[in-house]
């Protein structure tokens, strides 16, 4: 137990280092290149947070772990907007300001009611990652075209104020993309044999470790990035990076995964995980989008302490789940 235990921390820090070092090499190199930063933004960072899921959730699949896959890829949905949102939003509350993100709110929404109906049958088979890859295809040229349209948007005025702070030279940008690419396949390795041989020795669906232990692990770059950008005032960032995780996990990451392997789904992801993610989804939806009036979306401390709540509640409640089972 030791050494897998031992496994998934090595794995979780290196993780977490890696996916920083990739961001700010990327977002570094497509500066270098010309490309703007609300496309940065949109694209480079939200890719470079969801690189873990990604990594981790297609070596899980790929090894016949498809409850570790699903696991991280939802858990980390429902960690972002309850746990990192819902406290980023207690410290200072979260002013939405972004045409773009405005407009990304209902996109996750609805990705997350296709994402619902795939899994209805109980199954996520090669067709539906296809489905998932196209349409998160669809939404990169949608991203592209919004991003060549709209230069003055909120987000990209503070990812420029972002890539102005952590500028770097051409060949050290390079170099921490690729050292970051490296170590995020090998802690990807580590932290999925650890968990799955955790998830053997004591008898715990790899599920629950997915939603739990895994899902928060690779959720750990967007909590650290969302922190330091609202405690500088860049909402729109903290925001962006949760919403553009959240879209690339759920078309992405469980695309990938499902065209690597077919994917039974147990009953209790679609009436307890897709129940608590879509409708965290929802809530950040109104919150969010500004229904009190042009330009007042806006996450409030109240909102946020709801979310962190429901987030402590929906934890407890699998904890309890393995520890009733145990008994």
């Amino acid at each position: 137990m030791l050494v897998p235990a031992l496994a998934i921390v090595v794995g979780l820090v290196l993780l977490v280092w890696s996916a920083d070092r990739f961001v700010e090499g990327a977002a570094s190199l497509a500066r270098h290149f010309g490309m703007s930063p609300l496309l940065i933004g949109m694209l480079i960072v939200g890719f470079g947070t969801s690189a873990p899921e990604m990594f981790v959730s297609a070596l899980a699949s790929s090894q016949g772990n498809p409850g570790l896959a699903l696991g991280n890829a939802y858990g980390s949905n429902i960690t972002n907007i309850a746990l990192i949102l819902g406290l980023t939003a207690v410290i200072s509350p979260v002013a939405v300001h972004s045409r773009v993100l405005r407009q990304e709110l209902p996109i996750l929404t609805l990705v997350s009611a296709l994402a619902v109906y795939q899994l209805w049958d109980g199954d996520l088979s090669r067709t539906d990652g296809v489905v998932l890859l196209i349409v998160f295809a669809g939404l990169i040229g949608w991203s592209i075209v919004q991003g060549m349209r709209q230069r003055s948007d909120a987000l990209g005025a503070e990812m420029a104020d972002e890539l102005a702070v952590h500028a770097m030279p051409l060949n050290r940008a390079v170099v921490w993309l690729l050292v970051g690419l490296v170590l995020l396949v090998a802690s990807s390795r580590l932290l999925v044999w650890g968990a799955v041989a955790i998830a053997r020795q004591m008898g715990v669906d790899d599920l629950i470790i997915g939603l739990t232990v895994v899902a928060l692990g690779t959720s750990l770059p967007e909590l650290a990035s969302s922190i330091i950008a609202v405690r500088r005032k860049e909402h729109d960032i903290a925001l962006g990076n949760v919403l553009g995780s959240n879209l690339f996990n759920t078309l992405a990451v469980v695309g990938i995964a499902g065209t690597i392997h077919p994917i039974g789904v147990a009953p209790e992801v679609l009436s307890r995980d897709m129940v608590v993610m879509v409708g965290l989804t929802l809530f950040l939806f109104v919150a969010g989008y500004g229904f009190r009036g042009p330009g007042k979306g806006r996450i409030n401390r109240f909102e946020g302490g709801a979310m962190l709540a429901a987030y402590l509640g929906y934890t407890a409640y699998l904890v309890l789940g393995v520890l009733a089972g145990r008994a």
